[in-house]
Order: C-alpha cells, then sequence, then structure tokens
C-alpha cells in the first residue's frame, strides 16, 4: 500500500508539474526557442523535454549525443551541441587559442560533426580559451589555424562550429574571446560560414553592451544568442537591467531565423516554479 500510495504521489506531482507547463498560449513564431539543459539540471531530462514541448520550446542545448536520442523522442533537438565530455586538458579556459591542444580538438569535432549531422544538430558549441598572457592578434591566429582544419568536415556536414563570446570582466577572468569584434575579426579570419559566433545578451551586456548595434553590425557572423538576467543571471523579467523584448526585435529584424536560447538561473528551486519561470522568459522573448 505504501508503495502504490508513493507511487500515485509522485505521479500525482509529476502531471501537475506538465500541467502547469502546458498552459501556454500560442507562440507567434517569430524565433525558435531554446532552453539551455544546465540551469535546470535538477529536473530529469525525459520530464523537463516532456515539459519543454508543452512550453513551446524546440530545443534544449549544451547537450551532447548521449542526450541527443531522448531529446528526439518528444520532438525536440539541441540548438547548440556539444561533446558529452571534452579531450583531457580541454574545457572552456584551455581551447582553440592553445596551439598544444589543436590536434586532440581536431580528433574530437572529426568524430562529433558526423554525430551531429546524423542527430539533426547543426550548432556545436566551440571556445577560444583563456588568455594566459597570450595577446588578441595571436589568439586569432592560434584559434584560426586550429578551427582551419575542422573547416572541410563542418561544411561537408553542415554543421557550424559556434565559439561563445563570454564575459572576461566578471563571470570568466581572462577569456579571450571576448568581444563581438574579437569574435568577428576571427569569423573574418576563418572565412567559412561554418565558423560563427554565439552572442551571449548577458555576458556581452558586462563587457560593452550596445546590443541593438552590434546586433546590426555584427549579425552575419552570430549563429545562436543566450539570454540571462543581468547582473545575477536569474530570470529575464522587469527585476534586471536588460530589456529584452527591444533586443529580440532588433535579432528578428536581421531576419536572423536561428534559436534564442533561454540561459538563465531561476530563481525558484521547486519543479513548478522553474518551469514557470522558462515559460515566463519565453514568452518575453516572443516578440
Amino acid at each position: 500500500m505504501l508503495k502504490k500510495t508513493a507511487a500515485a504521489a509522485a505521479t500525482s506531482s509529476l502531471g501537475a508539474t506538465l500541467e502547469a507547463a502546458a498552459a501556454q498560449p500560442a507562440l507567434k513564431g517569430n524565433i525558435k526557442h531554446s532552453v539551455s539543459r544546465w540551469c535546470f539540471g535538477s529536473i530529469p531530462l525525459d520530464e523537463f523535454a516532456q515539459a519543454c514541448k508543452n512550453i513551446g520550446i524546440q530545443s534544449i542545448e549544451l547537450t551532447g549525443p548521449a542526450e541527443w536520442p531522448t531529446l528526439a523522442k518528444y520532438g525536440l533537438t539541441s540548438a547548440m551541441g556539444q561533446a558529452d565530455r571534452w579531450p583531457d586538458g580541454t574545457g572552456l579556459p584551455s581551447f582553440f587559442n592553445n596551439p598544444k591542444n589543436h590536434d586532440k580538438l581536431v580528433e574530437c569535432y572529426e568524430k562529433l560533426i558526423p554525430e551531429a549531422k546524423a542527430a539533426g544538430v547543426t550548432n556545436l558549441i566551440c571556445f577560444s580559451g583563456n588568455r594566459n598572457g597570450l595577446d588578441d592578434y595571436q589568439g586569432i591566429l592560434n584559434c584560426q589555424k586550429g578551427l582551419k582544419r575542422i573547416m572541410p568536415t563542418a561544411e561537408k556536414h553542415g554543421v557550424t562550429l559556434t565559439m561563445e563570446l563570454l564575459s572576461s570582466r566578471h563571470s570568466h577572468p581572462d577569456y579571450q574571446c571576448d568581444t563581438v569584434q574579437w569574435g568577428s575579426v576571427l569569423c573574418e579570419a576563418v572565412g567559412s560560414e561554418r565558423f560563427k559566433l554565439l552572442y551571449d545578451i548577458f555576458h556581452m551586456q558586462s563587457m560593452h553592451g550596445d546590443h541593438i548595434r552590434n546586433i546590426q553590425r555584427y549579425g552575419q557572423y552570430i549563429s545562436h544568442y543566450h539570454t540571462g538576467g543581468m547582473p545575477n543571471r536569474t530570470e529575464i523579467d522587469d527585476r534586471q537591467e536588460i530589456y529584452y523584448p527591444a533586443i529580440v526585435k532588433a535579432i528578428v529584424a536581421t531576419g536572423y531565423k536561428g534559436y534564442i536560447g533561454q540561459e538563465f538561473v531561476p530563481t525558484p528551486k521547486d519543479k513548478a516554479g522553474m518551469l514557470e519561470s522558462l515559460k515566463q522568459g519565453v514568452l518575453i522573448c516572443d516578440v
């Protein structure tokens, strides 16, 4: 009896969570909605995928090949894929700007790109790495050299390597790809439509702001966007300093047809509250 009661309670709780997520107005369809998995990592993936589907979200990103079959089961994709595990010695602080990493990163992406293609994943994340005393010009040259080795495979499979812009002023001290200008110069140096930038609005607010003009000037180099409430990376509502509706309208005006990924850390810690925050973020960006 105790087992049956516990099972019934769990089923009821799950049902209530999903029901809450399902109470979603029709979305406008001007952009595609995504969410970063790590921000909602306390919710089991199957449960989270169903809730996202109910909300109208089409992607759970920063997921790898081991998770992609679960997403497909719910009709979702990963708007920004990643490796299940980066090669030893690499990671966000140590990536393409260090030539010692090139061989193992090339090996990793040569395997990952065809896996992404087979799963219908068209963007894979990558990073510059930290400066560690490296000047910006040499950092571009180092990244260019490593990335150019992978571009033939990326072009063959139609998969874009996307380098994330991150704040070196706060969240990721010493990170090199920390302005849209630096990233755009690297895009020109690589010279392939299969290398672009992830414009993280939260991080770029920390570095330089001026989002609408940056989106207008450099939109051709951007394949993905992230949100996040400034300054504490919580909900993107009116308690923080970025006005997302205007920024998303500017993104849409450039002709952008990709995803906008919600990457804020929800303030509530219960499932229903977390999903309500996620739904709110989607509606704020659904211009």
